[in-house]
């Protein structure tokens, strides 16, 4: 390949010879140093230049508050349920403010407002939306709507090391598991839902020793694909949730059982006072009617599994829908995800790790070996921080434990055909 040198290039017969200058070289020369220059500058300076421009969305915002209310007094109120910086979210507020007194709008305490304003700002995978809903004196409520895209270029952060799935073998039998719950003391005790009974268990010795088995009452037959549920109680030991059944533990030793038949809803996490659905009594899904609601989302599709994930000024609540999609739930938008490999178990967690609370989910896997991975979700968008914990068999149950600091998974293993009962916890690796 020939040489090339500042201007000196070699003939055929290797004689050197010069070029001559190319007119306006040095110029062509300085303009293209400064068009690098500044080509730096933007490289350094491209979150900036490419932030969000919230003038129209403001604009748009503000013209359909004015039209509803008018010209006046108004109480304004902005909450923020997306992935928005604090400083985004003033310099929304501020905006707002400059936009609404160009319309002849006046922002005044409540107390002294003609009408009150609440401006939520949520996002979905694609858009933000800014919805402002308006209740002018006591005329019902209406709701107004922006959406605006979102920039492609948003950062999800994601940890420098994995976190750590640890599997601790709780239990295994023949009979099917279909929760577990530990119930901390001196000394530990355990109560393990089964089709047919709950069993306590107490830790002595080194091991789990039975000490009481509750048979359940029942008058039908169970479905094929059965669930059920454990919540443990201040009053009494523990509750249990079974299609159309509820059983309810007596409070002293030695322990007695009441079940009765039942459409009460079942706890989705673990504050009682917290989410509940109704589950069908005749198939292995939730309706998707809740109870009380998520704010004022009150429904969602047919889901097989729910999990919470908590946010600073909400609550954010996934589920795995009958369809094979994932929603988003945070008390104003429905946004849905594709699953990516997922199955249809999933539970939360509350590690302490990268962003608090992660999300175990079950993979899609044949049932002859199974996997359970954690992800968090910073932006809306699932990211995986831990390689996968195997199981020996398809994953039949996962359910966050009653402190919310775990979850229990429940497998059949493959090669035995028993039922293991594990408690996963995350750590934060080093």
């Amino acid at each position: 390949m020939p040489a090339y040198k500042s201007g000196l290039m070699r003939s055929a017969d290797d004689n050197a010879v010069y070029n001559a200058r190319i007119p306006h070289m040095r110029a062509s020369s300085s303009r293209f140093a400064l068009a690098a220059w500044l080509f730096a500058l933007m490289l350094i300076h491209a979150p900036l230049l490419l932030a969000n421009d919230w003038r129209v969305p403001e604009e748009q915002l503000a013209r359909k508050i004015a039209a509803a209310t008018g010209p006046g007094a108004i109480a304004l109120d902005v909450v923020n349920r997306s992935s928005l910086s604090r400083a985004d979210v003033e310099e929304i507020r501020r905006g707002l403010m400059t936009e609404l007194a160009a319309l002849g709008v006046r922002l005044v305490n409540a107390d002294q407002a003609a009408a009150t304003v609440q401006i939520t700002l949520s996002e979905n995978l694609q858009n933000y939306v800014w919805a402002a809903e308006i209740q002018l004196g006591n005329n019902e409520a209406s709701v107004v709507m922006v959406d605006m895209r979102r920039s492609s270029l948003t950062a999800v952060e994601r940890p420098a090391s994995p976190l750590i799935i640890h599997k601790t073998l709780l239990w295994t039998d023949e009979n099917r598991i279909l929760d577990v719950a530990l119930v901390n003391g001196g000394p530990q005790h355990m109560v393990v839902l089964e089709p047919e009974s709950v069993v306590l268990f107490k830790f002595q010795d080194g091991r789990w020793q039975q000490e009481q088995s509750l048979p359940l009452s029942h008058s039908r037959p169970w479905p094929r694909d059965l669930r059920g549920r454990l919540a443990l109680r201040k009053d009494h030991l523990f509750d249990a949730y079974l299609p159309g059944i509820f059983c309810r533990s007596t409070a002293a030793a030695p322990l007695g059982i009441n079940c009765y038949e039942s459409d009460d809803p079942w706890p989705l996490g673990t504050d009682p006072s917290g989410l509940s659905a109704f589950f069908a009594p005749t198939r292995n899904l939730f309706t998707g009617a809740l109870s009380p609601g998520i704010e004022k989302q009150t429904t969602v599709k047919a889901f097989y599994s729910a999990a919470l994930l908590p946010r600073d000024k909400y609550k954010l609540w996934i589920f795995a829908t009958v369809d094979g999609q994932v929603h988003l739930l945070d008390g104003v938008t429905d946004q849905t995800a594709a699953k990516l490999g997922w199955g249809s178990d999933l539970a939360s967690v509350r590690s302490g790790c990268g962003l608090g609370w992660q999300l175990l989910v079950a993979g899609d896997g044949d049932g002859a070996g199974e996997t359970v991975k954690a992800f968090e979700i910073a932006d809306r968008e699932p990211i995986a921080v831990s390689p996968p914990a195997e199981f020996g068999g398809g994953i039949t149950a996962l359910w966050t434990d009653s402190d919310g600091t775990g979850a229990i998974a429940v497998s059949q293993n493959s090669g035995t055909g028993k039922y293991e009962a594990y408690r996963l916890s995350i750590t934060c690796s080093q």
